[in-house]
């Protein structure tokens, strides 16, 4: 109901003009962010004890996030596990190369790594990307069965709806420069999140045979220390090691979770400043155990 409120608020400000529309993209757009940390929680069955209303009202926040809940829902469980297993790569996560696999390739591969791991790319044209072009279809998943296609294209109908009849009521030029913007400050924000959440300096990584589920829920998530405002904002999922150890504690008990478990707090700590500079994280080195830049991977060729 905020979020609605909001928005139609935004739509009627742009006749007084557009920047007041625009000072309340941030607020918009978290709020948004929210819905989707909702959405997220129905895709583990945690919000509600009934699974027919955690998939309902999934479905139904996607189509404001423009994100196919039984799509998102399949990819998501794929991630969550194979977190930290370098032989299961590329469900729901962000593209990580080994030190070793990054040498291997072509000087064009290794162009392309780096052009897709540069954070403008990565925080930017991504997040606009994934939401508005990628999650039109179930990709991925075209060939496990019809769900994926009806998820993709139901959502897809539904969003358009929305948008057309807001497009009737407002004008096609107002509804996208109201709606682009904050689904894209979500979309920025979620990733960013996702980022920090699984690419930190100390994150956990092994090969099938050595690979373990608990050992890498708690070693390949991070801890992102935020203020009480942003944990609101974001569904407490910077608590992140708790929700992948069990995911079916819903995001208003996991700070309770962590208080029950206070040595938690310790284990992959991130705060701000590190948040930043694990943006240049980028290959895992295999023989130190750690992510690292590409600068250091270079020195460590020398």
């Amino acid at each position: 109901m905020p979020f609605a409120a909001l928005l139609g608020a935004m739509l009627f400000a742009v006749q007084a003009g557009h920047y007041i529309a625009f000072a309340l993209t941030p607020f918009a757009g978290m709020l948004l962010l929210r819905l989707f940390i909702i959405q997220h929680d129905c895709g583990h069955g945690s919000f509600f004890k009934s699974k027919t209303a955690n998939n309902w009202l999934g479905r139904s926040i996607g189509v404001l996030t423009l994100t196919p809940y039984d799509c998102w829902r399949r990819s998501h469980e794929l991630h969550h596990a194979s977190t930290g297993n370098l032989d299961a790569r590329g469900f729901g996560d962000v593209d990580t190369l080994t030190v070793r696999e990054y040498r291997a390739k072509s000087w064009l591969g290794r162009f392309g790594y780096r052009l897709y791991r540069h954070p403008i790319v990565l925080m930017g044209i991504g997040p606009a990307y994934l939401f508005l072009l990628r999650h039109r279809l179930p990709i991925g998943l075209m060939k496990d069965g019809s769900v994926y296609w009806i998820s993709a294209l139901a959502t897809n109908a539904a969003a358009g709806a929305l948008l057309i009849t807001l497009g009737l009521i407002f004008g096609a030029y107002v509804t996208a420069i109201v709606f682009l913007p904050v689904l894209l400050t979500a979309a920025s924000v979620g990733v960013w999140l996702f980022y920090v959440q699984h690419q930190f300096e100390d994150a956990h990584w092994d090969t099938r045979e050595n690979w373990s589920y608990h050992e890498s829920a708690i070693g390949g998530s991070s801890y992102l220390h935020l203020p009480a405002v942003m944990n609101w904002f974001t569904g407490n999922i910077a608590i992140h090691h708790i929700h992948h150890l069990v995911s079916r504690i819903p995001f208003y008990r996991l700070p309770t979770a962590l208080k029950e478990h206070p040595e938690l707090a310790e284990i992959n700590r991130v705060g701000p400043r590190e948040a930043v500079s694990s943006m240049w994280l980028a290959l895992w080195d295999e023989d130190r155990r750690k992510l690292v830049s590409f600068r250091e991977a270079k020195r460590l060729t020398v």
